[in-house]
């Protein structure tokens, strides 16, 4: 740890924020940030918030971009409410950002962005700085721009290129603030641009001269320091949800031994899937950008159909358009992983804003009787178990998987702890073996009702699958209207068994109670530190997170009956519960719903579920 002789300040939890404008580097210092955090032993989440337009107006609040880091000595389960200490590289920023500021918060602002233009344009009527708006607030007002200069005069750059460089001197004051140790950063910056040391030595000066302003600053009477949290031994590596996702799929395709394809086309916020994979084909992995939605989800049938692990990734807008060849991937009974990682809609809706209202979607959304499995990820590192969920359950049940995640799990992190495939649950696909003379397309496993998974090429087993109708067992295209009746019935039977092969739905808390909390996918971790902490002034709550939703656990009618009240919490207007209400028709579920492309705060969960039980 650096040297300091000013009083140390011990807390168990921070919330960091970084915003400023669209190029002022506010991912890559939050970033950068947050994995010294976890280099430094905290638990930790991150979640990046930038604009959906491409190139919003400079000095905005449309342009605004931010990213929040909540690391902590204990568990970390959601990236926080209000800010502890909030970085504003404008007066944009602070406008946007200054209302999720804690009151007392430490504010570190750049006193040169605050110019009577930029003022005007963030909409404000006179400068924030000296109105006395600010005093709830500790200030730190820094020239960060003109330090940022006059740091790197001698280096042979460019003003404008020196000026790109100031979220680093803001980086550096942070590494102070936290007692922290700059060659975190520096180590940062060797491994990335090992290969141009002239930016390497730029950066290295700008975050050393932040720091040591940090020192000569007397508004900095304090510095705070977060403790390493209590971890089980291993391998450890901060991780984006969409980055596990990938992994999952990686792990999937090794421990099944079937080859992994993902047919995807670019779309926000799933995009990283795609590109993650595409840099692992020294481990097999074979990715196709295809032209449009609907080529990469046929690109990946056809994939599947010779015998591959296939995937598919987007976000809603593209699921819709998905849902014609899903409907193909049902009726021949091949697997699939339908990744969707869901943002504000409808249509184009809020593209870098979390939702989870591609639900009744996911569940409904194809013509004719189309059951498929549907679960959903929790937090950015439960992506990658769920991810290899849906690969196996798909394989081995010979149906397609939709895994929901969201732009909160996509784009937010946390930490990892890498596990090692051998520890990994068996995949074993339903291969058929050559010259089986009993081999029939569409003849089931008794228990499972899961027809085998005939590869192109091999002997003996030729047959015929498409989009129509087909006889039972033999395959033969069939009009018939029993038969259909019989294949829309053992289809919706095949699925309806996967809960055999599911755990139970466990409760966090007591099996019985006054009130039970509901929630399902991205809302895991604002509504489980709710719960626990109505837990803990001794009310009767307890909490029932849903990973898997088609088909629901064996034991969630039980687990519903067990409680006077039920309170369904989720990001949409009221989907999950409708579902519910379908399957367990109860007059005592009520439901809490959020529709503004934001996470739920634990605040508003906790003042709900007061609320709900001080209800006569």
């Amino acid at each position: 740890m650096p040297d300091t002789k000013r009083q140390i300040i011990e807390k168990e939890s921070v919330v960091v924020k970084f915003v400023g404008d669209s190029g002022d580097g506010m991912q890559l210092s939050g970033s950068i940030f947050s994995d010294s955090a976890a280099l430094a032993g905290n638990d930790l989440a991150t979640f990046p918030d930038f604009p959906a337009e491409i190139r919003a107006p400079q000095n905005t609040v449309a342009g605004v971009s931010g990213f929040q880091v909540h690391m902590g000595s204990e568990k970390i389960f959601t990236t926080g409410d209000l800010v502890d200490v909030l970085v504003s590289m404008n007066p944009a920023s602070l406008k946007a950002n200054l209302k999720w500021a804690k009151k007392g918060a430490t504010i570190l602002v750049d006193i040169d962005a605050f110019d009577e233009k930029s003022i005007e344009k963030a909409g404000y009527k006179q400068n924030p700085l000296e109105d006395n708006s600010l005093e709830p607030y500790h200030m730190i007002k820094a020239p960060i721009t003109a330090m940022t200069k006059e740091s790197l005069k001698d280096s042979g750059i460019d003003n404008k290129t020196a000026e790109r460089s100031k979220n680093m001197f803001a980086l550096g004051i942070l590494y102070f603030i936290f007692n922290r140790d700059t060659k975190l950063a520096f180590k940062y910056f060797e491994e990335r641009f090992k290969k141009n040391p002239k930016i390497v030595e730029i950066n290295k000066i700008v975050i050393q001269a932040g720091y040591n302003y940090a020192e000569t600053v007397e508004a900095l009477e304090s510095v705070i320091q977060v403790g390493p949290a209590k971890m089980a031994k291993g391998r450890y590596r901060n991780i984006t949800g969409n980055i596990a996702t990938a992994w999952g799929l990686l792990a999937a395709a090794e421990k099944s031994g079937r080859p992994l394809f993902l047919g995807s086309y670019p779309i926000t916020p799933a995009t990283e899937i795609l590109m993650e994979l595409s840099k692992h084909k020294s481990l097999g992995a074979k990715v196709f950008q295809a032209e449009d939605e609907i080529a990469g989800i046929c690109s990946a049938i056809g994939a599947s159909y010779t015998g591959s692990l296939a995937c598919t990734s987007t976000s809603g807008p593209g699921l819709s358009l998905k849902s014609e060849a899903i409907g193909l991937a049902l009726i021949t009974e091949l697997p699939l992983v339908i990744v969707d990682v869901q943002r504000g809609g409808p249509s184009t809706g809020l593209p870098t804003k979390s939702e989870q209202s591609d639900l009744m979607q996911a569940l409904f959304g194809r013509n004719g009787e189309g059951p498929i499995i549907v679960i959903a990820a929790s937090t950015p590192d439960d992506c990658f178990y769920m991810a290899y969920t849906a690969a196996k359950l798909s394989m081995e049940h010979m149906t397609p998987a939709i895994l929901l995640t969201d732009g909160y799990l996509g784009f937010g992190s946390a930490l990892f702890r890498i596990p090692k495939v051998k520890d990994l649950p068996p995949i074993k696909p339903p291969v058929a073996e050559a010259n089986d003379k009993n081999y029939k397309p569409y003849k089931r496993n008794a228990e499972t009702l899961v027809r085998q998974w005939a590869l192109p090429g091999t002997e003996g087993l030729r047959h015929r699958i498409g989009g129509l109708e087909k006889e039972n067992i033999t395959g033969i295209v069939s009009m018939d209207p029993m038969n259909h009746q019989v294949m829309v019935d053992l289809r919706a039977a095949k699925v309806e068994k996967i809960a055999d092969f599911i755990p139970e739905q466990e409760i966090h808390g007591n099996k019985k109670g006054d009130l039970l909390v509901v929630s399902w996918g991205g809302t895991f971790g604002a509504v489980h530190s709710a719960v626990k902490l109505a837990q803990a002034e001794g009310k009767s709550i307890s909490h029932a997170h849903f990973k898997y939703i088609s088909p629901l656990p064996k034991n969630t009618e039980k687990v519903l009956k067990g409680f006077k009240k039920i309170v369904v919490c989720e990001l949409n207007s009221g989907q999950f519960v409708n579902y519910l209400r379908m399957k367990f028709p109860m007059p005592n579920i009520s439901q809490f719903n959020k529709v503004q492309g934001l996470p739920f705060m634990i605040n508003e969960l906790t003042e709900k579920f007061t609320q709900i039980l001080e209800e006569k």
